[in-house]
């Protein structure tokens, strides 16, 4: 199974990019997950809502090329669904049964556009609360990695 995770802004932190590298290895014998990381935009200090709806667009098309539609991704966005996660799990393993990949997608600062959201099969949250997108992508990471222990029938800490 492949597994894409289309990030807008980068990891620069060195104790992000370590937990992400720690997950990817842990997650490469279950499934070939690439994280494609996209330039997000600068955004002044106070900005308009035509500045955010300017940012979003512009982020929304990065996404867009970097999707290069695809059908089945799903964004991670506050008012998506909610999994536990053995629902989650067995959304995951539903897709590989189906021989599907999966595109996760991860926004900037003010989210993901409305057009991004409307092409994506489904939205997905794990929270009512709002994350960075470096916290968001490990959360992500660790909740995959999670899946695919819980599908092997695999003990894993709690």
């Amino acid at each position: 199974m492949k597994i894409r995770i289309v990030s807008v802004g980068k990891i620069k932190e060195r104790f992000f990019k370590e937990a992400q590298d720690e997950y990817l290895k842990m997650l490469s014998r279950f499934a070939d997950v690439e994280i494609v990381e996209l330039q997000d935009e600068k955004v002044p200090e106070d900005p308009s809502d035509g500045e955010i709806e300017a940012v979003l667009r512009k982020e929304g098309e990065r996404i867009k090329n970097a999707v290069k539609g695809e059908t089945n991704y799903y964004c991670m966005a506050i008012e998506g669904m909610e999994y536990d996660s053995l629902a989650f799990a067995k959304f995951v393993e539903n897709n590989r049964n189906s021989g599907r990949n999966i595109i996760f997608i991860i926004g900037g600062s003010y989210g993901i556009s409305d057009e991004i959201k409307k092409g994506a099969r489904g939205l997905i949250s794990f929270s009512k609360l709002t994350f960075p997108h470096r916290i968001a992508r490990i959360l992500l990471l660790e909740q995959l990695f999670r899946s695919f222990k819980i599908m092997s029938n695999e003990i894993y800490h709690k």
